[in-house]
């Protein structure tokens, strides 16, 4: 298998720190939320793993409905990510996640069939599949 993309973003400082992409793109502070008892004022790991997810499914959800009848639009789709950190019972932490779906100009049972089929084809849904607790919720408008 052929790779068609990758990238490369060096952390430094862990979650008090700073990442950069090697493109000098992304080039962010960290900073550990209020809410686990740092300073926040700046993004973290949950953030970011949240617009990637979010965007990817919905860039996925465009994908999976260009052989569809109705094609969704850039426009026609928002995702929400919501990413939350949670006690694993052994010392240690894990992830949850809930997206949050709104589909423009489509029928309630269609926007859940192409939300269930888009999990199938998105690589964040396929790399924790097992491995985090995601739940969906659609939405139509």
């Amino acid at each position: 298998m052929s790779t068609l993309y990758a990238t490369k973003v060096k952390a430094i400082g862990g979650r008090s720190g700073t990442i950069l992409s090697e493109d000098g793109i992304l080039e962010l502070n960290l900073a550990l939320p209020k809410e686990l008892g740092g300073k926040g004022g700046a993004t973290n790991p949950e953030q970011l793993f949240a617009a990637g997810y979010a965007a990817c499914f919905g860039n996925a959800i465009i994908h999976i409905s260009r052989n569809k009848q109705h094609k969704i639009r850039d426009n026609d789709v928002e995702v929400l990510g919501t990413v939350g950190m949670v006690s694993n019972g052994n010392g240690g932490f894990a992830l949850t996640v809930n997206l949050d779906v709104t589909l423009s100009n489509i029928s309630q049972t269609e926007a859940e069939k192409i939300v269930e089929e888009t999990h199938h084809v998105c690589p964040y849904s396929n790399a924790i599949r097992g491995n985090i607790q995601v739940s969906t919720t659609v939405h139509t408008k």
